[in-house]
């Protein structure tokens, strides 16, 4: 092997891992002691001290017991992963039509100060209007079904998308469109290289905010005539007063979400792969 080649060689396996390879064992170790801190903490305030009543917040061995009951057995029409599925479908369907639309139309908007002219007095007027706002129309036009359901999370998606968006559009430095002007980059080509390019860290911002708001409107969405779902076992729960089952349904929103923003952290290291990651 010649020397040089030796050396790059050499030089490479010195070099220090990334940062980010580095913290994963650390990042995974404070979150498993962290875990084993609040369930101990749990366990002794309701189990063992009482300081906290059972009645009013489960014992971990009382969320086990529920836990096990709607996965193997079921409850509110149906096991655990059917709600989960479905809950899950649901989110997955309406965050991605919202948030292609928002991402499109803010581009847009940043793009061209005619369609801002256009669209911002409309989106003004709408956006002060909470999501959980529209759930009656959407009952109203839609019934009770998937439909309005989707309605109501495509609302809450739709606003976080155009905003951030439009916002990355209007902080891309000025010097990258004279640049563009310069070499003639022009419909497709300037979409394609300029403008998506240049706003892609606040488009991403924005998709984040976007499945948070639609959990939770999915969830709220839920509580009135669903037929399944995480909300169905949060509000047939709350009526049958069982706190434990409160807790599994609102431990699984919590892991279907962070599960959903990890998939999109994912997406967004491979799309921008020059952003460092700690």
């Amino acid at each position: 092997m010649p020397a040089t080649a030796a050396t790059s060689t050499a030089v490479a396996a010195a070099a220090p891992r990334p940062a980010a390879a580095r913290g994963w064992p650390t990042r995974l170790a404070q979150v498993v002691v962290t875990l084993a801190i609040v369930l101990a903490l749990w366990h002794v305030l309701t189990a063992v001290t009482g300081i906290v009543s059972p009645a009013r917040f489960p014992t971990p061995a009382e969320v086990g017991t529920a836990l096990k009951q709607i996965a193997v057995d079921g409850y509110s029409n149906g096991r655990l992963h059917q709600h989960v599925l479905r809950s899950v479908l649901l989110v997955t369907m309406g965050f991605v039509v919202a948030s292609a639309a928002g991402v499109a139309l803010g581009l847009a908007m940043g793009a061209s100060r005619a369609v801002e002219a256009f669209v911002n007095p409309i989106f003004l007027v709408l956006r002060p209007i909470p999501p959980l706002a529209w759930i009656p129309l959407a009952i109203v036009w839609l019934g009770l079904g998937d439909a309005a359901k989707m309605m109501v999370i495509f609302v809450s998606a739709f606003v976080p998308s155009v905003i951030n968006s439009y916002t990355g559009v209007r902080q891309i430095d000025k010097p990258i469109f004279e640049a563009a002007a310069m070499l003639d980059a022009t419909g497709l080509r300037y979409w394609r290289e300029v403008l998506v390019p240049g706003a892609l860290p606040s488009i991403f911002t924005g998709l984040r905010l976007s499945l948070q708001a639609s959990w939770t409107t999915l969830v709220a969405a839920e509580l009135v005539g669903a037929v399944a779902g995480l909300g169905q076992i949060l509000n047939q729960a709350a009526q049958d007063i069982y706190p434990a089952m409160i807790l599994v349904g609102m431990f699984s929103v919590a892991l279907c979400g962070w599960l959903m923003t990890l998939g999109l952290g994912w997406i967004e290291r491979r799309v921008m792969p020059w952003r460092t990651h700690g």
